[in-house]
């Protein structure tokens, strides 16, 4: 049976096992953080062993991945290029409008940056404005702000934050802010469509100016259909981003697409939330990247 290195959140990683399991797949969970490592040498009992054939995805925190990834000595269905490329937002949509991808109107700003150029920014677009760490998920750190007076106030905050000097990611996204847009995550296996769900908030939350549609901050996610023509977007994406295993994140109006965020480690839902053979196409994947 072909042994599958999982350094995943406990969610995905359970409701992994028994699907793969059928298919000739066992799942094993790995520790890279909240640890210690023995380096200098190649240290077998950093894990329970280390007779993998295969990784998931690349472990979330680069730096402790990276002396997993060297003692497992795997190839991983995302590694740590494609982890990269997904997780820095600012870079993600470059690349996506470099292939005609649409995508939000948006403004990277590389800290520190002068009060004059964070109010240009700011009038570039019509109030309220999104702003988000370039590399943070789960909706967390991202704020609107309606006028340049609480806009100028969220970057000051951020300038205290990036002020530390191990602050590796000194950037942030402003972004328009697109009122009314369904919200949806798609999955796209091996550059393949293979589900989608709607994310809403509850109308309690919405009486209460609540406007996030992050599961992790309360929101339901409802298994849907995406229509062709979305189908084939996301397939673009993971295209465009060469990344096999990608959720990718669309607003979408009554006369507007845009690719919002995408995201290389996505969480695995339950699979009626997914295309027929959703777990058939995991374990090709799998194996083809063995």
């Amino acid at each position: 049976m072909l042994r599958l290195a999982v350094a995943t959140e406990a969610e995905t990683y359970e409701r992994m096992q028994a699907p793969l399991a059928d298919r000739g797949i066992n799942a094993v969970s790995i520790r890279t953080r909240n640890r210690t490592f023995r380096v200098g040498e190649r240290e077998r009992t950093a894990f329970a062993d280390t007779d993998f054939d295969v990784g998931f995805v690349f472990p979330p925190r680069l730096a402790e991945g990276g002396i997993g990834d060297a003692l497992l000595d795997i190839n991983w269905v995302n590694g740590r290029e494609q982890l990269l490329r997904s997780r820095f937002k600012g870079e993600t949509l470059a690349r996506l409008s470099a292939a005609e991808i649409p995508v939000p109107e948006t403004v990277v700003v590389s800290n520190p940056a002068d009060t004059e150029d964070l109010a240009t920014a700011f009038k570039q677009f019509e109030p309220p404005v999104v702003v988000k760490p370039n590399s943070t998920t789960q909706g967390i750190g991202v704020a609107k702000a309606h006028d340049i007076d609480s806009f100028l106030g969220i970057c000051d905050y951020l300038d205290l934050v990036h002020d530390y000097r191990a602050t590796g990611d000194r950037s942030f996204i402003v972004q328009e802010y697109i009122p009314n847009a369904r919200d949806y995550r798609a999955m796209v296996i091996d550059g393949e469509y293979a589900g989608a769900v709607e994310r809403q908030l509850s109308e309690v939350a919405l009486a209460d100016g609540r406007w996030k549609h992050n599961v992790h901050r309360g929101a339901s996610a409802t298994g849907i259909t995406l229509d062709d023509e979305l189908q084939q977007l996301v397939e673009c994406v993971a295209s465009a981003l060469e990344i096999p295993w990608l959720g990718v994140d669309l607003l979408v109006t009554d006369d507007r697409v845009v690719v919002n965020e995408t995201n290389a480690r996505p969480t695995i839902d339950t699979a009626t939330k997914y295309e027929s053979g959703f777990w058939d196409t995991v374990a090709s994947l799998i194996r083809e990247t063995e």
